[in-house]
Parts: structure tokens; C-alpha cells; sequence
């Protein structure tokens, strides 16, 4: 943890460095002891360390100082660190002036020049004065801080993409937290750039404007660039079935690189529980289970680039050349593809227009505590949705589960059904649909048109999260990979029809379980026709295609 600081200001070089002596000599243990030359250059050092969230403790200055004395100087730092002690550096003559000024600028204290010996005629002042200090003194937040409003769509993005990363941070909505004075101080400090939200500051001072995830993603050191450009083994795709994949193939000796396009763990990354994933009883949730399985991977030597991005995939005699959206290029033996499904959208007016500001696609799990003592609407009737829902009735007045049909019973887990019925504020509206969202600058009202009684209902809504299924994206795949008619990808025995090898196969045998029509291309998980979309299953299929891949590879 930083030290809290200590500084002093003064023009006189022998005496500012004598009070830095002095300082370090008794309290160097605990704090940081800084020094300014000039009263300027200390208010833009504390303007500095107000970006930083450093802790200010003592504002010592000199009184006599051209063009700003030290008066005038500890009124203007007060605005800036409030809670730091003050103190002025007097000559004899000068006292007059110092009485005056501890009623006037709320200075704490002065000591006149010369202070020897300081045991006597400083530290025993100063202790007093940081007694008093340490009493109030809590410390600072040390990490990235956001700063954005919560309606804001690139706010929601980054906070979600931080989140996901498991790059820990603080959120500070300038408009909830207007009132707030410490708020009020950085935003003064940070003056006409305040307005280009949203704004990370980092904790060396440093701060990105109008932040987006891949700017952050780079000043924080997430990897985005591959090692090399040569791997036995590259994985598109990050969630259990991916991370199973690396975890198995590095084992076994594989070179292996894994590409993400958001962040490790896919959409069970976003469940806020999974209770019937064997071997843990009492559940565990999604981000839990991504951040174990990359630790996992790592410890294997998996390469994993995150986020980034595959646009294109090319076949060129035994290698597979994957183009990323960076615009390099790695190739490899064998390639597997394990990019799982996107949210199905959800047709009806006023969605596209308020996407990020009240109506969200998942889990949403950064949004939860911004929904205490609100109405929240979860829409659709899956594991995924009754698992947010419950995340979400703990902090939320009421949840209501909107569903199409007549009950959860085809499309819900048993054990995720009776806790809902056990939870007094979650409730199911069966037999309804979106029909149009309103709101000018958020969410304000949902729509809602009921099969049973061909009635619309408008109801007040500030939260409306989306589960209504998915859809696998493979477009970037282009016609090189065999797809069936809703884009999942065709594998092993689903390609062979009458007998006949899938066109262009140019081997003896048949197709792996596992295997497109591309030798050497493996598809794993949801993104794979007739998968069983659950979190074993695809860590199931990435751990048995890499037995499959040893196979290929063996014969390359």
C-alpha cells in the first residue's frame, strides 16, 4: 500500500532541504516525504496526486515565497486535500501574519525557522497533528478507477469488460455521486476533460479519455500480440470448451495459444452461479470457474491473447493460418474453433437505441448493486436467466421472469425452478412478450403484450435483461467450414451423407467425431451442431478433441 505523503514547499534550497532531512529522519517509516521548489509546481504535483488517489497528509510551506506566499498557497491545496494537515514555515517577524492565518485559511499549526532542535520545537507538534490525522485517515482505493455515468453504453462496456478480466477497479458514477465532495475535487482537478467520459485513471496518475476496452486492455498488459507466429495447437474461443481444450493440449505437450475476443470464460463467465457443475456442491459461479481454469491454463504454458480477435481463417497445405484483427497472423497444425453463441436479439422497438442504458444482453452481473431497491425484468426462460435472476433478487425490490410460455418447466433446471418459487421477490409472467421499450436517455417503461388475453401492459422499468437464446457466430468462417442452416458447425458423423466424404475431404478416413470437413479443424462446444449446451458437456468436448488432434497430428 502507498504511503501517505508528506510535503513540503519551500523556495529557499537549504531550508527545503533541511525540513526533507527532518522529516524522513521521524517519519520516513510511514510516510512519503516530498519536496517542492515553488508553490505552483506543488499545486500541479497535488492536482497529480489526486489523479493517483494518493493520500495526502501534511501540507508544510514557507511563508515568505514570490508570487505566491504560503498562506495563499495552503488555501488553494486545502480545495484539493482537505483532510491534510497544514503548517507554515515563519520567520520571527512574520508571526503576526501566521496567527492571523490559522483562523483565516484553517491552518493548523506554525513553526518558526529555525526549528532546532526539531525534537523539541517540531515533532512533538507534528505528532500531535497526525495523531489527529490518522484518527479520520482511511486509505485510499489503490487500482483503476472509472469514472462515467450509469446510462452511459461505453461506461457499461468497459465496467463489463473490466469486470469479465477480473481487473479490479472502482466505478464512480459523477452523476449519483455529484453531491459528493471528494468527487467534486477530482472532477474540478480533472476541469474540461471531465466531460469525455468515460475516464479511467490509472494509479501512476496517467488517465484515458473516452476510454474504450482495447486501449485499456493494453495499459493494464492483458495480452493482445502472439508470442510467435508458429503453434501446434490455436483455439478461437475462450469459454469452458476452449479453456478445456488448452488446459488438455498444453498438458500433453501441445504449443498452445488461445484467442479471445472479450475475455476468458465465454457466456457461463457470466453466470453468477452454476450449482450443477460436478464437484462442487455448493456451486460456484462462472467468473470463479473461468478465473480457475486460466490459472490452470497458464500453469501449462498456454498463450492466451485477450481480447483479440480472429477475422479469418485460410488452409495452406498442412497449416491453418489464422488472420487476427490486429492484422497479424499465426498459423498452425491444427486449428479448433470454440467461439460458443451470441444472445439471440430481441426484436421490438426502442431495444437497439437504449442497448447499454437499462436493456442489456446476459448476465449483467456489474449491474447489480446499480438495480438495489429497483424493478428488474429478466426475458426468456433458461438456466442462464433464472441464474441471473436469483443474482439479481438480492439486491433488486423485485424480479419478474418474462416468458413466452405457459411455465419454466421445458427450459429450466428443476433445481433453479424450485429456488425461484422459494425466493419471495422473483416472480414468473408467463404467456408475455417485449413489444416496444421506451425512454429517452435510459430505460423508463417496457411494453409487454400478453398471448393469453391479446392484451398490452406498460409497466415502469428501469433494468430489462435478455436471455431468449442463441446463435452461433461463424460468418468469419466463410465458406472454407460446413455449417448447417442456422450456423453451427458440422462435425464428424453429421458430414457424411450416404457413405460420401463432405466435399473437398481429401483423406481415406472419415472425419473425427470432433472434426470439420477441414482436416485439422476441430469444432468444440456450443458453436458445434447437436451440442448439449451446458458447461460440462463443452469441457467434455475440449478434452476429447485434443486425443483427436494427437491423432491428426500424428499423421501430418
Amino acid at each position: 500500500m502507498a504511503k501517505p505523503i508528506l510535503l513540503s514547499v519551500d523556495d529557499d534550497p537549504d531550508v527545503l532541504r533541511a525540513i526533507e532531512r527532518d522529516l524522513r529522519t521521524k517519519y520516513g517509516a510511514e510516510f512519503r516525504v516530498i519536496g517542492s521548489d515553488s508553490p505552483e509546481a506543488a499545486l500541479a504535483l497535488l492536482k497529480q496526486l489526486k489523479l493517483r488517489n494518493d493520500s495526502v497528509a501534511l501540507l508544510l510551506a514557507d511563508q515568505r515565497m514570490p508570487h505566491m506566499d504560503g498562506v495563499a498557497f495552503l488555501q488553494e491545496a486545502m480545495h484539493i486535500f482537505p483532510e491534510a494537515k497544514r503548517a507554515l514555515l515563519t520567520a520571527y517577524a512574520d508571526t503576526n501574519a501566521a496567527i492571523g492565518a490559522i483562523n483565516e485559511a484553517s491552518i493548523n499549526y506554525f513553526f518558526l525557522k529555525p526549528w532546532d532542535p526539531p525534537t523539541e520545537h517540531l515533532y512533538p507538534q507534528l505528532d500531535d497533528l497526525f495523531d489527529d490525522w490518522r484518527a479520520s485517515y482511511r486509505p485510499k482505493f489503490e487500482g483503476i478507477r472509472v469514472l462515467g455515468t450509469r446510462w452511459s453504453p461505453k461506461s457499461y462496456e468497459l465496467r463489463d469488460f473490466l469486470a469479465r478480466n477480473r481487473v479490479p477497479y472502482q466505478w464512480i458514477d459523477v452523476e449519483l455521486s455529484a453531491s459528493d465532495p471528494e468527487t467534486k475535487r477530482l472532477l474540478e482537478v480533472l476541469g474540461p476533460e471531465a466531460s469525455s467520459l468515460p475516464v479511467v485513471l490509472f494509479p501512476d496518475g496517467s488517465k484515458l479519455l473516452e476510454s474504450v476496452p482495447s486501449q485499456v486492455a493494453q495499459k493494464v498488459g492483458l495480452k493482445t500480440r502472439a508470442q510467435t507466429n508458429f503453434y501446434d495447437l490455436a483455439i478461437v474461443g475462450g469459454g469452458p470448451a476452449g479453456l478445456a481444450a488448452a488446459v488438455y493440449g498444453a498438458s500433453e505437450g501441445l504449443h498452445t495459444v488461445m484467442i479471445e475476443r472479450e475475455a476468458p470464460g465465454g457466456q457461463a463467465g457470466m453466470s453468477s452461479r452454476i450449482e450443477n457443475y460436478l464437484g462442487f456442491p455448493m456451486g460456484l459461479s462462472g467468473g470463479d470457474l473461468a478465473r480457475r481454469a486460466v490459472v490452470q491454463a497458464q500453469r501449462f504454458g498456454v498463450e492466451i491473447l485477450a481480447p483479440q480477435e480472429a477475422l479469418a481463417v485460410r488452409v495452406e497445405g498442412p497449416y491453418r493460418m489464422v488472420k487476427m484483427a490486429d492484422g497479424n497472423e499465426i498459423s498452425c497444425h491444427a486449428l479448433m474453433i470454440a467461439t460458443g453463441v451470441q444472445w439471440r436479439r430481441l426484436e421490438a422497438p426502442g431495444i437497439d437505441r437504449l442497448q447499454g442504458a437499462g436493456v442489456y444482453y446476459g448476465g449483467g452481473s456489474t449491474e447489480a448493486l446499480s438495480c438495489k431497491g429497483e424493478i428488474v425484468y429478466v426475458i426468456g426462460g433458461a438456466n442462464s436467466a433464472g441464474q441471473a435472476a436469483m443474482n439479481f433478487a438480492k439486491y433488486a425490490d423485485r424480479v419478474v421472469i418474462v416468458v413466452r410460455g405457459k411455465s419454466l418447466s421445458s427450459t429450466m433446471s428443476q433445481y433453479l425452478i424450485d429456488q425461484i418459487k422459494e425466493t419471495p421477490n422473483v416472480q414468473l409472467w408467463a404467456n408475455a412478450s417485449v413489444a416496444e421499450v421506451h425512454g429517452e436517455s435510459h430505460l423508463e417503461e417496457i411494453s409487454f403484450l400478453c398471448s393469453d388475453t391479446n392484451q398490452m401492459e406498460r409497466v415502469p422499468a428501469s433494468a430489462m435483461f435478455i436471455f431468449i437464446g442463441a446463435q452461433p457466430r461463424t460468418d468469419w468462417l466463410a465458406d472454407l467450414v460446413e455449417r448447417d442452416d442456422h450456423g453451427f458447425i458440422l462435425t464428424g458423423p453429421d458430414l457424411i451423407q450416404d457413405g460420401d466424404h463432405p466435399k473437398g475431404w481429401s483423406l481415406d478416413r472419415d472425419p473425427y467425431l470432433l472434426e470439420t470437413n477441414v482436416p485439422g479443424l476441430f469444432a468444440v462446444g456450443d458453436v458445434r451442431h447437436g451440442s448439449v449446451k451446458r458447461v460440462a458437456s463443452g469441457v467434455g468436448e475440449g478434452s476429447v478433441a485434443v486425443q483427436f488432434i494427437h491423432q491428426y497430428l500424428s499423421k501430418v
